[in-house]
């Protein structure tokens, strides 16, 4: 089956045509570290690891790269003393770095909890300031930036009168965007209003700093991008992806970057992923409507019911387009728990059973290629959740001897439940999660009582196998060491 993909840059699901045959190249745009990542950012980055999967189990060979944001970042009034990261040491009284790190530490545990693959390469901006610095160069050497005051600036109108088109990406018209646009950022520096800056000159008061052509300053949000996605994957690659959000000014801004320095499209095939809304409503601290990843793992809000594990919280995801705005309720991760348990029982049943039969009263083959419809179809998650429901009702009426399976059917229905379930749709058993819970926590008990007793403190030892011996659990010493059994 042709995968199709629908494309923001055509407005329209097209075929998938590869640059190298059999190969992928995806970049997304990774988290600012100056703060948790949102619930909302997790809803894409866990749209684009579904996305990275599916390539994978479709066999494509991908690199996928997603950056870390480490500098430059300027809120939405374009006052440089307003970047993110100073702001953010300032109220933690922490170096910009210390920030840096506190965050993308963060930012990786959340999303190992949730089960997300790494990418395959993730740079940072601020090891590719030398880039960076180059592709600005080159820039105004072509003619399509310009230094003002230390500040170094993408010029739109110029770009335009190239023959080029600002604004093709979001489909907005250029003139209608310098009418609407009032200048924050720099009104005296720049040409025109709808100029982006592609190098900043530090103020006095301005922590992160490094020398340039033009005098100390930090690289521009946009440019940072084009500089790391081009180095990895060239100067025209097949897939980028983002959040709906940053598909302007953001991607709009690389679109243009890159047809101007390279003279080619940067992107064959641009993907976003759409919003997270909680109880039909925008999330957002303002409005109180908030809530973060690790609060709804927990338990630790007044929005939900109880905790929801990591795997059930991804299964919810799931089970929205990652084109479609999702919403998220207590009675959708109440239904969604529900849902997760069903499929579990199902996989385990499906992993002991055996058969003898040479004959299936359900067609197999026909369900599979549903299956690999959906997932061609745009990376189509809630259709292909919704296929593997049908084999979940077969597999409880193979239980239940209402119905029967040949032998080759069943292996075919193991393999596959077993690829689209745990490899493409990243969910994890939380039975086994919790075995191996136990085993480690059981591994660390027996550590601690072989100490007691190098230590000749017989007492906490002996105290160590006789509670765990209580809650049912029995050490037996050998000469290979200790082992346990439950009883």
């Amino acid at each position: 089956m042709q995968l199709k993909i629908y494309n923001s840059l055509s407005g329209e699901k097209e075929i998938f045509k590869p640059i190298l045959e059999g190969t992928a190249g995806m970049y997304v745009c990774g988290p600012t570290v100056y703060s948790n990542v949102h619930l909302g950012n997790v809803r894409t980055f866990m749209s684009f690891d579904f996305i990275y999967r599916s390539l994978v189990h479709l066999d494509y060979k991908v690199r996928y790269v997603r950056n870390i944001t480490d500098a430059g970042h300027l809120t939405d009034d374009g006052d440089v003393d307003n970047d993110r990261f100073v702001k953010q040491s300032r109220l933690e009284k922490l170096e910009p770095m210390e920030i840096v790190q506190k965050y993308t530490v963060d930012f990786h545990k959340v999303l190992d909890a949730f089960n997300l693959l790494p990418p395959t390469i993730e740079p940072t901006a601020t090891g590719h300031i030398l880039e960076q610095i180059e592709l600005t160069q080159k820039l105004i050497e072509k003619g399509f930036a310009y230094e003002s005051n230390g500040s170094v600036y993408f010029d739109v109108l110029e770009y335009n009168k190239q023959g080029l088109n600002y604004g093709e990406l979001s489909r907005r018209n250029i003139e209608e965007l310098f009418a609407n646009t009032r200048d924050l950022d720099g009104q005296h520096e720049k040409k025109n209003p709808q100029d982006f800056a592609l190098w900043k000159a530090a103020s006095p008061a301005h922590i992160m700093r490094w020398n340039s052509p033009w005098g100390e300053g930090f690289p521009g949000w946009h440019l940072e991008c084009t500089a790391m996605s081009t180095k990895y994957l060239g100067d025209n690659f097949d897939i980028h992806g983002g959040g709906m959000d940053l598909k302007f000014p953001h991607h709009e801004c690389e679109v243009a970057q890159g047809k101007a320095c390279n003279d080619v499209a940067p992107v064959n095939y641009w993907m976003h992923a759409n919003m997270l809304t909680m109880n039909g409503q925008r999330m957002s601290k303002s409005t109180g409507n908030y809530i973060l990843p690790m609060q709804l793992v927990s338990g630790q809000n007044d929005f939900f019911e109880k905790p929801f594990h990591p795997a059930i919280v991804r299964f919810n995801f799931m089970q929205a387009h990652y084109r479609s705005v999702l919403d998220i309720s207590n009675e959708a991760m109440m239904a969604s728990e529900k849902g997760y348990h069903r499929l579990m029982d199902a996989m385990k049943i499906l992993a002991e059973y055996t058969t003898e039969s040479t004959e299936s009263d359900w067609d197999v083959a026909l369900w599979k290629e549903k299956c690999y419809e959906a997932l061609t179809d745009d990376f189509n998650s809630p259709v292909l959740i919704a296929h593997l429901f049908e084999a979940v009702n077969f597999i409880f009426k193979l239980k239940d001897g209402k119905a029967s399976v040949s032998v080759s059917d069943l292996d075919e229905l193991q393999k596959l439940m077993d690829a689209f379930v745990f490899e493409v749709l990243g969910l994890q058993n939380i039975e086994e999660n919790n075995n191996e819970k136990l085993d480690e926590t059981l591994q660390v008990l027996i550590e601690l009582r072989a100490q007691a007793k190098k230590a000749k403190n017989f007492e906490l030892s002996d105290q160590i196998r006789d509670r765990l011996l209580e809650k049912g659990i029995q050490l037996k010493d050998g000469r290979e060491g200790t082992t346990y059994s439950l009883i």
